[in-house]
């Protein structure tokens, strides 16, 4: 039964990881006439940690699209970066002043 679960844990994982590098900054989708906009600066915000592993063994692939549609593509992923790790602080365990004082 376990070994079920890892390998469909597994297959998930995979799968999820190509989906997100479907669409990765500097794919060569985007031109001057159609630059990225808002929306896709939330998703390659999201995706930035994919997009940067996936840079170190390809040159063409960045963390950020250089050809956007400007201030509303940075806000976007500016917007994603901050959620997508300031959401890490959301899931820890916050110390009460009991706690500080036995320790």
């Amino acid at each position: 039964m376990m070994k079920k679960k890892i390998l469909i844990f597994t297959i998930l994982i995979i799968g999820v990881v190509i989906a997100l590098t479907g669409c990765i900054p500097g794919d060569g989708t985007y031109s001057s006439q159609n630059p990225a906009g808002f929306f896709w600066g939330i998703w390659h915000g999201w995706i930035a940690p994919v997009s940067l592993i996936i840079g170190l063994f390809d040159k063409s692939v960045r963390v950020y699209e250089v050809i956007n549609s400007g201030w509303w593509y940075d806000f976007g992923f500016y917007i994603a970066i901050i959620s997508g790790f300031g959401g890490l602080s959301l899931s820890r365990r916050k110390r009460t002043c009991k706690d500080k004082i036995k320790s």
